[in-house]
């Protein structure tokens, strides 16, 4: 099984993983404010419900014994079954967890799912592992977690360097020790074992939707627009492809791990997916076009002159060092997390709009979402009425947030932060606490 490492870059368990904690807890506590919460509330959704570490020990190919560090966090059931991806990366700790399990439930909300927030993942490099390896570790990780896990407790997905596979193993794993068979445990599956087609697709998709719902309220035509794109990964990769072919946008700039390439006038994917697809890591290093492209790095992706930025590889990418530096006049977040608390607060002074995480890549939640479903009725929608169903989820989704935005005088990170607030804030008043 080949790994994908572009989206990801080697970092330590420290600060830029605590930096998207701090950032999303500044944003909660900003709708908190403009909502006037009341306390209690406020430290409900503050606090994750529960939070698991587990010891992942497995047998090397060498037979030797290796132990990673694992993790799952769920928090906030209040609106329904908790929901969220599971990655593997070294610098997978449990703030990082913590962090992406609270932007779920924000991002279901927003999306309007009946879905609470939950996360995992595992400390570890998955390149340095084996297919077997990673079949093992994924399978007693599982099995570590299983005891919060559920069809209608927690469901989770594919996140970084996890992917179709790693959702098989985990579905085979409960279903043997649970006895049957399950494929409601987890989304994001191969089609043959229950999973829903369009998945693969849907993030990007959804990244691309709302791409063009905010040019649309600015009075743009895709067609005039270019993109450039860091995180040339699952997301990137079919964003930019869905915004070039359906949309006719020319996509100027793409980025992974391993660099980058920029050309004025557009650059011709089709090829350049095709060498992915070849690369026995998915990574765009090696990749040459007669010289048709400048080769470009992540950071230097950033401030290229293009209308559209989709930052779509990891967190913390566009920061206070980089903010004034920004030239697009339209961010839309592919990935969890890629501004800062202080560069959200320079873009806005700049006028540079941005479309936030929690709405621009809800495509991929609101799919497994469907695919839940779809499990649950042992009935299965084609192609065209997947990406029918997400195309109205996301932009009903993006005209609720682009309209509380307008109603309260407000930037859409602030308005989708603080819609998703009041309704799971009003799902607790509404459960009320028990005993």
């Amino acid at each position: 099984m080949a790994v994908r490492l572009q989206e990801e870059t080697e970092t330590s368990n420290t600060s830029p993983r605590s930096e998207m904690l701090h950032t999303a807890l500044r944003q909660l506590e900003n709708a908190f404010e403009g909502l006037g919460l009341a306390e209690g509330f406020r430290e409900i959704i503050r606090q994750s419900e529960r939070e698991l570490t587990v010891a992942v020990p497995i047998y090397r190919d060498d037979g030797q014994i290796s132990v990673f560090t694992g993790y799952r966090v769920q928090h906030s059931s209040a609106r329904g079954p908790c929901k969220g991806g599971i990655r593997f990366h070294p610098g997978v700790n449990l703030e990082e967890v913590r962090a992406l399990a609270l932007l779920m439930t924000l991002k279901c909300a927003v999306a309007n799912l009946p879905f609470g927030g939950a996360k995992g993942g595992v400390s570890v490099n998955p390149a340095g592992l084996s297919r077997t390896e990673l079949e093992r570790l994924t399978r007693r990780y599982a099995a570590m977690i299983l005891p919060i896990l559920g069809r209608k407790r927690d469901i989770p997905a594919p996140d970084v360097n996890t992917n179709a596979q790693t959702m098989a193993w985990l579905m085979d794993t409960v279903s043997m020790l649970d006895g049957n068979s399950t494929p409601e445990i987890a989304t994001g599956k191969p089609v043959a074992l229950g999973g829903s087609q369009g998945r693969e697709e849907a993030t990007g998709r959804g990244v691309a939707i709302a791409t063009v719902e905010a040019l649309k309220r600015q009075g743009r035509d895709p067609k005039e627009v270019t993109v450039a794109v860091q995180g040339f990964g699952n997301v990137g990769s079919y964003a930019a492809q869905i915004l070039a072919e359906e949309y006719g946008a020319k996509i100027v700039a793409i980025s992974d791990v391993s660099g980058g390439f920029y050309n004025a006038k557009g650059l011709n994917l089709k090829p350049i997916r095709e060498h992915l697809q070849a690369h026995p890591a998915q990574l765009l290093e090696d990749y040459h076009d007669n010289g048709h492209f400048e080769q470009i790095s992540n950071a230097e992706l950033l401030t290229l002159e293009a209308d559209v930025l989709i930052p779509a590889a990891i967190e913390d990418q566009i920061t206070h060092e980089n903010a004034d530096q920004i030239k697009a006049g339209l961010i839309v977040e592919g990935a969890n997390g890629p501004t800062s608390f202080e560069a959200d607060a320079i873009l806005r002074e700049r006028g540079i709009h941005v479309v936030p995480d929690i709405l621009a890549n809800a495509g991929g939640v609101i799919c497994s979402y469907f695919e839940w479903v779809q499990d649950l009725q042992s009935y299965f929608w084609d192609i065209d009425e997947v990406r029918q169903q997400l195309n109205r989820a996301m932009c009903r989704a993006f005209e609720e947030v682009w309209t509380f935005a307008e109603e309260h005088d407000m930037d859409m990170r602030s308005s989708a932060y603080s819609l998703a607030v009041d309704r799971v804030a009003y799902a607790i008043q509404q459960r009320g606490l028990f005993p």
